[in-house]
């Protein structure tokens, strides 16, 4: 897989944020497919798009959270989920690991580290 062919989903509630992983993953030399604020979006881009890879905040807008998401997500697409969170309490930590995330990044996270676990899950 070459990172010019690689369809990054974002998935964050905050704008920012969302905005800050873009011009990251752009610099980085991936393509963002996408970007949602709640769960529900998150799926249907994901559908639409097929990524290679989903940045998934874990509390988002609406009743579902990024956990909710990523379990519908795999349920028709299996894709490499990176968890991005600003809770280290250990109930969130727990419900992370119920979906076998592919990685957990803990806010704020620094383009060097997002670009290392993002690197180690697709194998590039």
């Amino acid at each position: 897989m070459t990172i010019e062919k690689t369809c990054v989903l974002v998935v964050d509630d905050e704008q920012l944020i969302a905005l800050a992983l873009t011009i990251a993953l752009n610099d980085m030399g991936f393509t963002v497919c996408g970007t949602a604020a709640t769960a529900a979006k998150a799926v249907e881009l994901a559908r639409t798009h097929r990524p290679s890879l989903v940045l998934m905040d874990v509390r988002l807008k609406g009743q579902a959270d990024g956990v909710d998401a990523a379990r519908e997500i795999h349920d028709t697409h299996p894709t490499p989920v990176i968890f991005i969170t600003g809770s280290r309490d250990a109930e969130t930590v727990k419900r992370i690991h119920e979906d076998h995330p592919s990685g957990i990044l803990f806010k704020p996270v620094l383009p060097n580290q997002l670009e290392a676990e993002i690197n180690r899950v697709l194998g590039l």
